[in-house]
């Protein structure tokens, strides 16, 4: 078939409906650990490096989100300062710890982290940094891309092996899905990813209205 927006979004939505049907126990899973960190006392975080940030701004300050969430943006590791910049320093080791200093992760807080090849040093040292704290950490990952490379991270694991809970994006390696020389195009992980993440949000509102408690949600500016 030949290169077209048809054939990316049939072949994009067949993921999308691959990850609705597959993750739905593994969001749920993580919803009630966030759940149980809320009722405690606790906090959820969201850190993400290069474009996983994104899944972090899907999730802190949109409209039907929740008012409390943490982000984690570090300017350095999005993209805005440099494509090579950021990427760079997300395979730094040791900065993860500096972020955690800055980030004050602690016992009971909740901690979703993204990245999908879930290899490079930062993101897999911050997952490991917040559970040495305590905390419960989520990994939003492709299991597929993960699994077909080895880790960047010292400690040599890669983010899906060091957390609590795993909710796979269904990426293939790579990203992209349709085949193109010299390299293949239309990337699925930012898309399939925020279906996920809003999946995550309504699931914990739902499951805290269920434990009799109403968690404060954000309505649009623009509404």
């Amino acid at each position: 078939m030949a290169l077209s927006a048809e054939h990316f979004m049939e072949k994009a939505l067949q993921i999308c409906q691959e990850a609705a049907s597959s993750q739905l126990a593994a969001v749920h899973d993580a919803a009630a650990a966030i759940c149980d960190a809320f009722e405690s006392g606790g906090r959820l975080w969201v850190f993400g490096t290069g474009h996983s940030h994104m899944m972090v701004e899907e999730i802190w300050g949109r409209a039907g989100g929740l008012t409390d969430v943490c982000p984690i943006l570090e300017p350095s590791l999005m993209l805005h300062e440099g494509l090579l910049k950021s990427s760079l320093l997300e395979r730094q080791a040791g900065l993860a710890a500096s972020l955690l200093k800055i980030h004050a992760v602690s016992a009971g807080d909740c901690v979703l982290v993204a990245s999908n090849s879930g290899r490079n040093a930062v993101p897999v040292e911050f997952a490991v940094g917040a559970r040495a704290a305590g905390a419960t950490v989520i990994a939003l990952t492709s299991l597929a891309h993960s699994r077909s490379v080895t880790s960047r991270a010292p400690g040599g694991q890669r983010l899906f092996e060091v957390a609590h809970h795993v909710i796979d994006n269904c990426g293939v390696p790579g990203d992209a899905i349709l085949s193109h020389d010299p390299h293949p195009v239309g990337a699925t992980s930012t898309m399939v990813g925020a279906m996920l993440v809003q999946a995550l949000v309504v699931e914990i509102v739902g499951q805290m209205h269920t434990r009799g408690c109403t968690l404060p949600t954000l309505l649009s500016l623009n509404a």
